[in-house]
């Protein structure tokens, strides 16, 4: 592949720019410098080799070559940097993302994919792509969201140590060739991808675009706790409800007491002991 192909493959979709990398070390960092050129709305970033990417936490990661879809586009539209603003989060950027691999992975392809709050994407439990959010500031001014996307395509793409069965990760990776036991078209993966992107982005703010999200997310209704790293002793346990209109996961615990939660790392539950039924909650009208 190269720049030039991939411009011809992505011209319907009215791309702001594209630049297209062999190796890079972050396709996040690549857009921010961009951003200081003063780069357009849905300026894309993309490399066929990713080897310092980063995830929410500070979590790594690696995209070998050929592997995985590994791209960041800038969004520097008003109405998504006011969306940002009125909430003071990027979670509805996050679920942007989320929302457009989950939709390009079932229009596509007939997978099963949910997207497991608050930024990835799983198909049958197993994590296959993960979204990064990130505002970019000069001075008090926002002046661009990028959104980084990382999907794993083929075998190569996964983690060997997702696998430890000493110590097994709720969600282990998994890859799109491997769910559908077939070879894939990385670029017609991405075009698909973009273009759901796209579609959603034009009906961020809009109720839809929560009913969306919300209609894929993974585990709801079930019991799961959510851990905080950020904050000691932050452990909340409950059942997956919905989300809150600036993206935050709304769960009810065994007490019926409703919390809408703003950060933290999804793990399954098992359910309280006794049975629980869940009290009535009173969402606004849509």
């Amino acid at each position: 592949m190269n720049q030039q192909i991939l411009e011809t493959q992505l011209q319907d979709l009215a791309l702001g720019g594209l630049r297209y990398f062999e190796s890079v070390g972050s396709t996040n960092d690549e857009a921010a410098n961009w951003i200081k050129a003063d780069c357009p709305d849905l300026a894309l970033v993309i490399t066929n080799e990713q080897n310092a990417g980063r995830g929410r936490g500070g979590r790594k990661w690696f995209s070998p070559a050929g592997s995985a879809l590994a791209f960041s586009l800038v969004l520097r539209a008003e109405d998504q940097i006011n969306l940002l603003l009125k909430y003071q989060n990027t979670a509805r950027l996050n679920g942007l993302g989320a929302l457009a691999v989950c939709g390009a992975l079932q229009a596509k392809f007939g997978l099963p994919a949910r997207i497991k709050w608050p930024n990835d994407v799983l198909i049958a439990g197993q994590k296959v792509a993960g979204v990064l959010a990130e505002a970019h500031w000069l001075g008090s001014e926002l002046t661009a969201v990028v959104l980084g996307i990382g999907v794993n395509v083929s075998p190569a793409s996964v983690p060997a140590d997702d696998w430890d069965t000493l110590n097994p990760h709720p969600f282990p990776a998994t890859c799109v060739e491997t769910a559908l036991g077939r070879p894939v078209d990385r670029w017609e993966l991405l075009h698909a991808l973009l273009a759901e992107l796209l579609k959603w982005r034009k009906r961020l703010s809009e109720q839809a675009f929560l009913q969306a999200w919300e209609a894929n997310l993974a585990l709801r209704e079930q019991w799961v706790q959510v851990i905080d790293p950020g904050m000691v002793s932050s452990t909340k346990t409950g059942r997956i409800l919905a989300l809150g209109e600036d993206g935050s996961l709304r769960l009810q615990s065994e007490s019926g007491e409703v919390m809408d939660l703003r950060a933290g790392e999804i793990h399954p539950s098992d359910p309280p002991l006794g049975g629980f039924r869940l009290r009535p909650v009173d969402r606004p009208e849509k």
